[in-house]
């Protein structure tokens, strides 16, 4: 052998050792990306890649809320093939919301690979658009998200990419724990998505160093090529709450809550407050305001569906204002629930009482039914669902028109919806519930509708928006003949020889309901109420 080639294959040697050592030096040197502008190029990382990419070695739990377009995905790629190459048996799985997604980090890799110098290849025993085995036992393999995911898969890497859009993402990382328990770790990256989710709460419980994963934020400032004039433009491409998104790293404005972070921010700082009393062994019935004889009440109620993870909840509203007078979150039983409703109801002045009459619900209507209270909301029978039509026959003739509740259906529930987030965001309404506003943080749009995040409740959301729907529509009506009503009672007193109409503030007592007439016996009290 020459001096010649045996300075090749020291300069080689050397050359490798320090690739294996130094991940920056191997990437700069050797991994060759596809920039969207400038072509075919080397991994010539930014300041801030480098950083993240230490703490990507020191730890092996990573949550990494970014902005867009910083090449951390192209970071994670080119950090999987460092791993593959250099040390056996390190398996990278990469989950996505889709497999088209989880598959673009495995073409960067597979990318790179393919242009590396032949002296750095290691055979590959298997290549395709889904993953890349190497024969020193090293692999990368993409799959879409699903709730066994990663069950099967002894993960020496687990990467979550866009994880604060992956539904029941949880699953999935609970599913990951025992193969990640034998000494795995964990990348999981994404723009914000608005709170609750799992990422959401990943990375917050990071930042109180409750769980075991280093949080990492770069908003758009880090990108040394980008100012405010770029950030500027981004309010005007995308939006502002967009916008706030992709660049901030903002978790409160980002997000596809129906009712905007903003609006609801304002009503914790303008309209919300502390209960005047807490009733229930529980403290689940919270009051604001007691009942005021002069006003017109309605109580919504949401019943759960009995599995344990629902609560069964009611809205009170004083209808004339939409204002939120009380409300109530337990799990009592339905017959239970159905005598608390009809308590609340006559507290509130006999208040209309509508009960969701869908699922279990049904069950709380029939109690509801048969105490005989006479103020019970009625829907149209060709609202409900046909699997209620035998209920619905012991309580009416089969030719009626209405049964007894509000159904909410695949017609009425974006109506609902829709009607609740006009009246909310135009703040036609008051509320005055923590915990309502914390169910509306993250009651979000899904199939141009609202529910409950993954993990969360809307039980208080929807008897609120049921609420909002009704007052809106036929509540409405009836509210304003009810103020018609009360403004020509108010009109009347008592003079020496019988009524009279005149300014009202002199002529009631306290009650302005009670008034003192002529009677058989001299002077009398009575409630006029009865004329409602």
């Amino acid at each position: 052998m020459s001096d010649q080639q045996i300075s090749i294959k020291d300069k080689v040697k050397e050359e490798f050792v320090k690739c294996a050592t130094d991940p920056v030096y191997f990437m700069k040197k050797y991994y060759m990306i596809q920039h969207p502008q400038r072509g075919r190029m080397l991994f010539n990382l930014y300041p801030f890649q480098e950083k993240v990419l230490r703490l990507f070695q020191a730890n092996k739990f990573s949550v990494i809320n970014k902005s867009r377009q910083l090449g951390i995905s192209t970071l994670v790629s080119a950090y999987s093939l460092w791993l593959m190459l250099f040390q056996r048996d390190k398996n990278v799985l990469v989950i996505a919301t889709t497999q088209s997604t989880a598959k673009n980090m495995v073409t960067k890799v597979r990318f790179a690979y393919q242009n590396l110098p032949s002296w750095l290849k290691i055979p590959a025993s298997e290549d395709n658009r889904l993953s890349l085995r190497l024969n020193n036992g090293s692999q990368i393999k993409a799959v879409s998200a699903a709730g066994d995911a990663a069950r099967s898969e002894a993960v020496t890497l687990l990467v979550i990419d866009e994880a604060a859009f992956i539904d029941r993402i949880e699953e999935i990382f609970t599913s990951a724990q025992q193969t990640l328990a034998t000494g795995g770790g964990a990348i999981a990256l994404s723009t914000p998505n608005g709170v609750g989710n799992w990422f959401h709460q990943t990375y917050t419980k990071a930042q109180k160093k409750e769980n075991s994963f280093l949080p990492i934020s770069l908003p758009w400032t880090v990108h040394p090529e980008r100012n405010q004039t770029w950030r500027d433009q981004q309010d005007k491409d995308l939006g502002v709450r967009s916008a706030a998104q992709e660049c901030d790293c903002d978790f409160v404005t980002s997000g596809n809550t129906v009712i905007p972070p903003d609006v609801l921010n304002w009503y914790e700082e303008n309209t919300l407050q502390e209960p005047i009393e807490r009733r229930g062994l529980d403290k689940g019935y919270w009051i604001w305001e007691y009942p005021d004889p002069r006003k017109f009440y309605t109580i919504v109620a949401d019943v759960a569906r009995g599995d344990g993870a629902d609560f069964s909840a009611f809205q009170v509203f004083e209808m004339e204002t939409i204002t939120q007078v009380a409300e109530y979150k337990s799990q009592p039983g339905t017959r239970e629930y159905a005598q608390i409703l009809l308590s609340a109801a006559m507290e509130y002045n006999n208040a209309l009482l509508v009960v969701e009459n869908a699922s279990i619900g049904w069950d709380v209507v029939q109690s509801v039914v048969e105490s005989g209270y006479n103020n019970v909301h009625y829907s149209y029978r060709t609202e409900i669902g046909m699997d209620f039509q035998k209920y619905l026959d012991k309580y009416q003739a089969s030719n009626s028109a209405l049964v007894p509740g509000f159904s909410t259906t695949s017609r009425t529930k974006p109506l609902v919806i829709a009607k609740m987030r006009d009246l909310v965001e135009n703040k036609f309404v008051t509320i005055k519930s923590l915990r309502l506003i914390e169910e509306l943080r993250v009651f979000i749009w899904k199939n141009d509708s609202g529910a409950a995040m993954n993990g969360y409740n809307d039980d208080l959301v929807m008897s609120f928006a049921i609420g909002m729907y009704l007052r809106d529509t036929s509540l409405r009506y009836k509210t304003e003949a009810d103020s018609l009503l009360r403004n020509s009672l108010n009109n009347f007193t008592k003079t020496d020889s019988g009524f009279d109409l005149y300014n009202a503030n002199s002529a009631f007592n306290n009650n302005p309901w009670q008034m003192n007439i002529p009677g058989p016996n001299g002077q009398e009290t009575q409630d006029l109420r009865w004329l409602l």
